[in-house]
C-alpha cells in the first residue's frame, strides 16, 4: 500500500477491531457467540435432515423453511469463524478483497432471507385465501424459480456495492474498521473523498429489498387476517391462524432486529459504538438461532419428527 498525504492508496490489508470499547472482554463475549453459532448449526442441520428424509414434509411451507435453514447456516458461517478469531486469537487482519467478499456475502444472504420470508408469506396467503388452487400454483417448478429468483435478486443488487468501492474509493483515511465483521457502511466510512454515492446506493438496496419485502408481507397478512376472520367456524379460524404463528414470529424477529440495528446505526449518534456493533451482531446471529426453535416448537409435524430424530426412531 502507498501512503499519500496521510491517506492510504488501495490498501491490501484491513484491520477489524471487533467491538470497540469492549476489547478487554471480547474473549468472554466470544463464548456466548460461539454457543449461539453451534446451536444454530445443530438446529438448522436437524431441520434440514428431517425435511429431506420425511416425505410428508415435502410441501412448499417446509421447503421454504429448508431454504431459510440453508441461508441461516451460510450467513452465520460467513461471520462467526472470523469474529471468534478476532475475539480469541487477535486475528484482526483481513485482506481487502476478502473483506469485500465477506461484505457481499453477508448482505446477499440477508437479502435472500428477506426474499424467502416474503415467499413464505405469499404461500400462507394462497394456502388460506385460495386453498383449492394452492397445489397447482406452488409447484416444484415454481419453488425452484423462487429460490433462484431471490438469490439472483440479492446477488445482482449487491454487486454494485463491490464495484463502487473498488472503482470509486481509491484513498482511505485509515485501514482500521471499528466493527467485528466487514459491513458496507463500515468500509465506506474509511474512505477519503466523496462517499455519498456509496451511501445512497446502500440505502437504495436496503429500502428496495427489505422495505419492499416488509410492505408486501404486511399486505399479505392483512389479507390473511381478513380471510381468517370471515371463516364461519371458530375451529377453522384457529387452525388457519396457527399455521401462521411461527412465520409471524420469525418475520417480526428478523425485521424488528434489522430496522432497530439500521436506525440506531444511522441516527443513534449519542449511543456508544459498542451498542451499535452488538446490535449488528445480534441481528445477524439471533435469527439463525431462533428460526429452527420457533418452527420446532410451533409446528406439530416438525415437532413430532424432531422427537423421533432425538430418540433415534425411524420416521413413520
Amino acid at each position: 500500500m502507498v501512503m499519500t498525504n496521510g491517506t492510504v492508496f488501495m490498501p491490501s490489508i484491513l484491520t477489524l477491531i471487533g467491538i470497540p470499547g469492549l476489547e478487554s472482554v471480547q474473549c468472554w463475549i466470544g463464548i456466548p457467540f460461539c454457543g449461539i453459532y453451534v446451536i444454530s448449526l445443530i438446529g438448522n442441520y436437524i431441520l434440514l435432515v428431517i425435511i429431506k428424509s420425511e416425505h410428508t414434509l415435502h410441501k412448499p411451507m417446509y421447503l421454504f423453511l429448508a431454504m431459510l435453514g440453508i441461508t441461516d447456516i451460510a450467513l452465520s458461517t460467513c461471520i462467526l469463524p472470523k469474529m471468534l478469531g478476532i475475539f480469541w486469537f487477535h486475528m484482526q487482519e483481513i485482506q481487502f478483497d476478502v473483506c469485500l467478499l465477506q461484505m457481499w456475502l453477508i448482505h446477499t444472504f440477508q437479502c435472500i432471507e428477506s426474499g424467502i420470508l416474503l415467499a413464505m408469506a405469499v404461500d400462507r396467503y394462497v394456502a388460506i385465501c385460495d386453498p383449492l388452487r394452492h397445489a397447482t400454483i406452488f409447484t416444484s417448478q415454481l419453488l425452484t424459480q423462487i429460490g433462484i429468483g431471490v438469490t439472483l435478486r440479492a446477488g445482482i443488487l449487491m454487486a454494485p456495492c463491490l464495484l463502487l468501492i473498488k472503482c470509486r474509493l481509491k484513498y482511505y483515511l485509515t485501514t482500521v474498521i471499528s466493527h467485528s465483521y466487514c459491513e458496507h457502511m463500515a468500509i465506506v466510512k474509511l474512505a477519503a473523498g466523496n462517499i455519498q454515492v456509496n451511501k445512497a446506493y446502500g440505502l437504495f438496496v436496503a429500502f428496495s429489498i427489505l422495505g419492499l419485502d416488509v410492505i408486501l408481507i404486511l399486505l399479505s397478512y392483512i389479507r390473511i387476517f381478513i380471510a381468517v376472520f370471515h371463516l364461519p367456524q371458530k375451529e377453522a379460524r384457529l387452525k388457519a391462524f396457527n399455521t401462521c404463528i411461527a412465520h409471524i414470529f420469525v418475520f417480526l424477529e428478523f425485521y424488528i432486529l434489522a430496522f432497530f440495528s439500521f436506525f440506531t446505526h444511522r441516527f443513534g449518534f449519542h449511543i456508544p459504538p459498542y451498542i451499535h456493533i452488538l446490535l449488528s451482531n445480534l441481528y445477524l446471529l439471533v435469527p439463525p438461532l431462533l428460526n429452527p426453535i420457533v418452527y420446532g416448537v410451533k409446528t406439530k409435524e416438525i415437532r413430532d419428527q424432531v422427537m423421533k430424530f432425538i430418540t433415534f426412531k425411524n420416521p413413520d
